[in-house]
């Protein structure tokens, strides 16, 4: 199993950046694949940004080049840095983990981008 829990987050005018968290209850080499997912009022969860354990990154067209997925392995943490913020990003972002046991998702995050 793996707890993921996430902190960043919050209010944001258009044209800024936040920073999002998700810290693994164990190393995330373990862990096949990390990302973060996200779902907007009345809308379906989409995908947003993806990291392999090999380091390998994917990101939905929407948020490539404003968005970017990293991590700190010492800290089991994978981070998302969101520049150029949009009302469209508006939404909660979860983080989620995907090992050969099965999926695991964070708690969820409100990201609010004014306009």
């Amino acid at each position: 199993q793996v707890q993921l829990v996430e902190s960043g987050g919050g209010l944001v005018q258009a044209g800024g950046s936040l920073r999002l968290s998700c810290a693994a209850s164990r190393s995330i080499f373990t862990i096949n694949t990390m990302g973060w997912h996200r779902q907007a009022p009345g809308k379906q969860r989409e995908l947003v940004a993806t990291m392999t354990s090999a380091g390998s990154t994917n990101y939905a067209e929407s948020v490539k080049g404003r968005f970017t997925i990293s991590r700190v392995n010492a800290k089991n943490t994978v981070y998302l840095q969101m520049n150029s913020l949009k009302p469209e990003d508006t939404a909660v972002y979860y983080c989620n983990a995907l090992t050969g046991g099965g999926a695991y998702w964070g708690q969820g995050s409100q990201v609010t981008v004014s306009s």
